[in-house]
């Protein structure tokens, strides 16, 4: 194979999901479009990092200080729902029934993949829910055993707070990150989502 289009595959090949064979059909693709389509692509990935910023409250991808959502006056502000990663709030935007905030935890507890509490964004959640009027956080953390885990935790370090703490149903299948979901299954999981209680509120 010649050089260039080698480096190109190599490229793609690093890429998640991207094995060689799609690797070089894409290029091979890519080498067939008009240059000016090649260049705006190249503008668009060129750019994206310095164009996209993190949320400074939420923690999810924005163009300002605050994304979309927390710089809307149309969402709802006593709910909150916890994800894992950006990409889950996408998801959930996707679907349109959720029109409450988001908080991005950005992974979920692994203490054997070296992701312990301390590496998440608890401590600016806990924060969150000492200064916003929040009724009720729903952990959209997905379906994994880390997610499990990752729920009962925040559902145990927060139970004696005075806002209800409810889970998404569990017609998400075992193991599935939301981003794999398809929308019904996510739509009838977070309208029968169930409430979390460990031990009595503070009143």
């Amino acid at each position: 194979m010649i050089q260039p289009l080698e480096n190109l595959v190599e490229a793609l090949c690093r890429l998640p999901t991207i094995g060689r064979k799609s690797a070089l059909r894409l290029a091979l693709y890519l080498l067939e479009r008009p240059q000016d389509e090649l260049d705006n692509l190249s503008r668009n990935i060129a750019s994206i990092k310095s164009r996209i910023r993190i949320c400074k409250r939420c923690f999810n991808y924005g163009e300002a200080d605050l994304c979309d959502v927390c710089s809307s006056p149309k969402r709802d502000q006593t709910l909150m729902c916890v994800v894992e990663k950006p990409s889950d709030v996408l998801v959930f935007e996707k679907s349109g029934i959720f029109r409450g905030l988001y908080h991005v935890l950005g992974g979920v507890l692994s203490p054997i993949n070296g992701i312990t509490a301390d590496k998440l964004h608890i401590a600016q959640l806990r924060a969150r829910l000492d200064n916003e009027d929040i009724r009720e956080l729903i952990l959209g953390l997905g379906a994994s055993a880390e997610a499990e885990t990752t729920c009962l935790y925040l559902a145990r370090i927060f139970a004696k707070r005075k806002f209800k703490i409810s889970i998404l149903a569990r017609g998400v299948p075992a193991g599935t990150e939301l981003e794999y979901i398809d929308q019904l299954t996510l739509n009838q999981a977070l309208h029968e989502r169930n409430e979390i209680s460990y031990g009595d509120k503070e009143s």
